[in-house]
């Protein structure tokens, strides 16, 4: 079992609400990306691609095979690797990951990291229910390990996945090649670092329950509690931090039941006092997503993505798949090809400086904001207003009020990152 330090990067919160919970007929997601402190996330859009058969694909650590169809991405993800903490396809799939310690060791070998299921996932399926069974399909095949930050000294963990599209959500938790699944269809629900899933299961590992009574974990009599049955019985210092999390998060989201709103989940998402805003020590939330997915499959689907740490100082800016969208350069990390620390072996020996433009406009703004009061207070204002812009922009387009061309939707991020980074100049 891998150990932790008391700074391991091992926290996020993901929600989800389902109508009634939700203000609108819509599906609403979120997620706060916990990371270590200095690790830079980009926003990343991979156009849909085919592919000829028997191509391989090269993920963070190992190839897997290619499918011949890809669907279109956004996706938030540490720049060092192949996958995401989060991010979307253009059927309005959405998908969140965290990480999570179970009785099943957690392996030592490189395979998949829960952020290449996650991204694997969006570009395969074209629901979250497929979506499920792509990730329980790979993790079948290829299982899930490696280090899981930009170290030297390994760092693994299991995951767990919140998925939804504009009907419904899953959650999905994971134990090695062992999972077990619960399906959302009203109500708002999250997750946290631990497992959550209790007697609730719709579709599992065919042999799960089988491999926890072969383990004792599990006499075979009466109810069959998944969290109960594979959660370490001493729960490593971080996960028992998690649990203050998950309920404070539960809280937050009962307050809002059946008006919970995409400015609501920022709300929650920038909440400090519960930990869910993370900023302690070695780690700190690296990016946030909220997602507007809504029933009527001829509206589009609205995603909110700050590119930058500290949802509480930053904008949330919106994305909508269209034929204009395209890759916004400010967000994007420089990339060092097969000079790159995690390609070559061993891994992470040295550093390099992945910073996006906007991420540097950012930090010199947060510098600001935090020795000069006055001018801090102005420039917190104009992220405040842009943030203000995004959601009435995305507020008229669902209400049907004038919608722009569809080019003009595509290119929605991008003039908000301009706008952004043209503030912090």
């Amino acid at each position: 079992m891998t150990t932790q330090s008391p700074d391991t990067p091992c926290s996020c919160d993901c929600f989800v609400s389902v109508p009634p919970a939700s203000a609108m007929p819509a599906v609403i997601f979120a997620k706060n990306s916990d990371r270590p402190r200095d690790e830079v996330q980009e926003v990343v859009f991979v156009p849909a691609g085919t592919h000829a058969p028997g191509s391989r694909l090269q993920c963070t650590y190992i190839e897997v095979e290619q499918v011949s169809e890809t669907h279109a991405v956004i996706l938030s993800r540490p720049s060092w690797l192949w996958g995401a903490e989060m991010g979307a396809n253009e059927h309005g799939v959405c998908i969140g990951n965290e990480a999570v310690w179970t009785k099943e060791p957690v392996g030592q070998g490189e395979a998949l990291l829960g952020m290449d299921l996650l991204r694997l996932a969006l570009e395969r399926s074209r629901s979250a229910q497929e979506a499920l069974r792509v990730i329980t399909g790979l993790l079948e095949r290829h299982g899930q390990g490696g280090s899981c930050r930009e170290d030297p000294t390994p760092f693994c963990y299991h995951n767990t996945f919140l998925l939804a599209d504009r009907t419904e959500a899953w959650v999905l938790e994971t134990a090695g090649r062992l999972w077990a699944a619960q399906r959302i269809q009203e109500g708002a629900r999250n997750i946290s670092n631990q497992l959550s899933i209790g007697t609730d299961i719709s579709a599992e590992h065919p042999e799960l329950r089988a491999h926890a009574r072969a383990q004792g974990w599990w006499g075979g009599q009466g109810t069959f509690d998944f969290a109960q049955v594979f959660s370490l019985t001493q729960q490593p210092v971080r996960m028992e931090a998690a649990k203050a999390r998950f309920r404070a998060g539960r809280e937050l989201l009962q307050q809002q039941q059946g008006g919970i709103t995409a400015e609501g989940m920022m709300d929650i998402l920038r909440n400090k006092e519960s930990g869910i805003c993370m900023d302690s020590g070695g780690f700190r939330t690296t990016a946030s997503m909220v997602s507007i997915l809504p029933r009527d499959p001829t509206q589009p689907c609205v995603h909110f993505l700050t590119a930058t740490p500290d949802p509480s100082r930053s904008v949330f800016k919106p994305f909508i798949f269209g034929a204009g969208a395209a890759q916004a350069p400010q967000v994007l990390s420089p990339t060092f090809g097969a000079q790159d620390p995690v390609r070559t072996v061993p891994r992470f020996q040295t550093q390099v400086d992945r910073r996006h433009t906007l991420y540097h406009g950012h930090q010199k703004a947060l510098g600001l904001m935090e020795r000069e009061q006055d001018q801090g207070q102005q420039l917190r204002q104009k992220q405040r207003d842009l943030e203000r812009e995004g959601l009435e922009a995305a507020s008229r387009l669902l209400a049907g009020e004038g919608a722009p061309p569809s080019q003009e939707l595509g290119g929605l991020f991008q003039a908000f990152v301009e706008r952004e980074s043209q503030a912090y100049a």
